[in-house]
């Protein structure tokens, strides 16, 4: 095999892989952007986060997959970023990871050989569910105080905190319960 037959063979098996993106994407109707040669930006809907922009980089070996979770957390990052980490381990296809500033993203790589559209599935439904199911407690723990200050204001001023929802177990009091609670 010469060198440019290799190279060839590379280039269309990266075409492939592209074209494989485009056809999943427009069967499963998920927006997809592309974003330069071999490139795309995949946006997959969430419950908790409302969507997750999932960039799909087809390379010579391994299609690199790169999404944003959530801006750098406000307090308790160390907390945060060991809480990511003991997640990785049961993780498929990709890991959380941050930025040099500490921005939250899931990122991987999977090999070229193989990829087919049973692979691109589970790839999109790992990185949806991993951003998706893990963003309210990434939350709570980023930017507890943040959150509770909103409520407050919210509560006091009347508005509705509808969305803050899934934070409402923060606010909660437990009831009293017990001998001699009531009593003076």
């Amino acid at each position: 095999m010469t060198g440019s037959a290799s190279r060839g063979e590379v280039a269309g098996r990266r075409g492939e892989v592209a074209a494989l993106i485009e056809a999943v994407c427009a069967d499963r109707e998920l927006a997809c952007e592309s974003t330069g040669e071999f490139s795309y930006a995949v946006t997959l809907p969430g419950t908790h986060k409302l969507k997750t922009v999932c960039n799909l980089i087809v390379g010579e070996h391994a299609v690199r997959v790169e999404a944003f979770v959530m801006r750098q957390p406000d307090e308790r990052r160390e907390e945060l970023w060991a809480w990511l980490l003991r997640r990785n381990s049961r993780m498929y296809g990709v890991a959380f990871s941050i930025d040099g500033v500490g921005d939250v993203y899931l990122t991987g790589r999977v090999g070229l050989t193989g990829f087919g559209e049973d692979e691109l599935d589970r790839l999109l439904g790992a990185v949806l569910t991993y951003a998706d199911e893990s963003f309210d407690s990434m939350l709570e723990i980023g930017f507890g105080t943040a959150i509770r200050r909103e409520w407050e204001w919210r509560v006091k001023r009347g508005e509705s905190t509808a969305n803050l929802a899934a934070f409402a177990h923060l606010f909660e009091s437990p009831e009293p319960s017990g001998p001699g609670l009531d009593e003076t």
